[in-house]
């Protein structure tokens, strides 16, 4: 069981180390950090969305996705339609759909590049496990966050 415990937490806590390494090192041309990249490959990807989406998609607090947010438009990646940004609809500029263009292109070659030697079916049941991971912490987590409240009252 130890065993057990000491792969899984290592080998998850190694995967995000190195993800957040990738982001750093492969746009730190542009200056930006792993939050940034999260916000325009989103962006890219859905022409549109409002802050309080990203904050779901990104898996990032709000405090975090809106620093990333306007630092994102004080450098010219994107524009609000609206001065209440969680609920306007956030786009890219020109600029920030160059930027998000090559970001999703770096992230499908890794991507390609990681799964070298899984089959189709692998990697399907591999994500598929993922998410039984993840929905099985976030029940843990859930359940912890209502004992915590239960507990101040």
């Amino acid at each position: 069981m130890h065993e057990r415990f000491e792969t899984f937490t290592v080998l998850i806590a190694k995967i995000n180390r190195n993800i957040r390494k990738i982001k750093n090192e492969e746009m730190s041309e542009y200056d930006l950090r792993s939050p940034h990249i999260s916000c325009l490959y989103y962006l890219y990807a859905n022409e549109s969305l409002t802050a309080t989406e990203l904050c779901e998609r990104c898996e990032e607090d709000k405090a975090t996705i809106s620093r990333s947010l306007d630092y994102l438009e004080k450098n010219g990646y994107l524009e609000s339609l609206s001065a209440k940004r969680y609920k306007a609809p956030l786009t890219l500029t020109e600029q920030g759909r160059e930027v998000g263009k090559k970001i999703a292109d770096k992230i499908e070659r890794v991507l390609d590049e990681i799964s070298v030697g899984m089959t189709e079916e692998e990697r399907t049941s591999f994500y598929r496990n993922l998410s039984v991971i993840s929905d099985g912490l976030d029940a843990i987590c859930k359940r912890l966050d209502e004992n915590n409240q239960e507990k101040h009252l």
